[in-house]
């Protein structure tokens, strides 16, 4: 017999409970994918059109494009909007599967008692909850994936000038394996606050809470998850930093090493004189940037995936216990 047949019952319980959510949630997933394809292939349409043409996006072809220019400006730029706000709805996700989680599917059975029904029928507790969180993990990890692949795809048809960073949070916190960290995270947080707060509104409450900070401590540690990389250029200003690269410190330093502000020597109505005095005085050799260079994204993603797993696994963990200190 298969480990996962004792499991087919109680997770066909669970889908059939929450069936009408699931479905609305699957046909949302569906229509923000479809709008995503359409904007990226609108996108790539308008940018195929304009390079047909004799103007250039600089400027420099004479005024008789600058309608042409700006009506592309403003296309790319609704189109890397759609993009942000594609990414910020996955960021957002984890809390609301930690609140659904947390409320409709384990809080409320245990407000209302109708978990004993299930325990009664040959179901252990134990069998209860891994079918209560089997059921939406396998359905969100599939659909986030899904959708953070769609998105992916859509930020390589953006114009040159109109790129998205890697490094933005709606951007990042939507590129897997991050995202699907993170709704992991979200169903382990939403299930251990289900079984500690047995008021559904609360434990809603309380899941958001909790996982909106998780995610903010994250998002605030995330350029030091991994070693930052250090480039020094001469006074000319010449850096050898990689266009896309994540810019986290800029500023002058000196012979002997010591960093100063970028504008240390540069004020308002100074001359060119003074500010090669005040350079020499203070020693100044060049320049600095503290950075993360494009090829970082996957070092950071794995580590902060790893953290995420982590942190959700010993939810998972401490919801057992819970669940059986509240069956003994």
């Amino acid at each position: 017999m298969s480990t996962l047949t004792p499991l087919r019952g109680p997770a066909r319980v669970v889908v059939r409970q929450h069936r009408s959510t699931l479905r609305v949630a699957g046909l949302l997933a569906l229509a923000g994918a479809v709008a995503v394809i359409g904007f990226a292939l609108w996108a790539s349409h308008v940018i195929d059109s304009f390079e047909a043409g004799s103007c250039e996006a600089s400027g420099l072809s004479g005024p008789a494009c600058d309608q042409r220019i700006v009506d592309f400006s403003g296309s790319m730029s609704l189109f890397q909007r759609e993009l942000t706000w594609a990414g910020l709805v996955l960021t957002v996700l984890p809390g609301l599967v930690s609140a659904f989680v947390a409320g409709p599917l384990i809080a409320r059975e245990l407000e209302s008692g109708t978990y004993r029904v299930a325990w009664t029928q040959s179901v252990t507790p134990t069998r209860w909850l891994v079918a209560k969180l089997s059921v939406p993990t396998v359905f969100l990890v599939a659909g986030v994936t899904v959708l953070s692949t769609v998105l992916a795809w859509a930020q390589t048809r953006t114009a040159t000038d109109y790129t998205v960073d890697w490094f933005d949070a709606p951007v990042f916190g939507a590129t897997a394996p991050v995202v699907i960290g993170y709704t992991l995270l979200g169903i382990a947080v939403g299930a251990l606050t289900g079984l500690l707060v047995h008021r559904t509104v609360a434990a809603m409450t309380v899941a958001v809470v909790v996982t909106g900070a998780v995610t903010a401590a994250l998002v605030s540690l995330r350029s030091s998850l991994w070693p930052l990389r250090t480039t020094i250029g001469a006074t000319d200003g010449r850096l050898d930093v990689p266009v896309e690269s994540w810019v986290l410190d800029l500023g002058r330093v000196t012979a002997s090493g010591d960093r100063l502000p970028t504008d240390v020597c540069w004020r308002g109505g100074a001359s060119e004189a003074q500010e090669a005095r005040c350079m020499a005085d203070r020693d100044i050799t060049g320049w600095f940037v503290d950075h993360h260079p494009p090829s970082h994204l996957w070092p950071l993603q794995l580590v902060e995936t790893g953290i995420l797993l982590a942190l959700a696994a010993l939810a998972v963990v401490v919801a057992f216990r819970v669940l059986r200190r509240r069956t003994a």
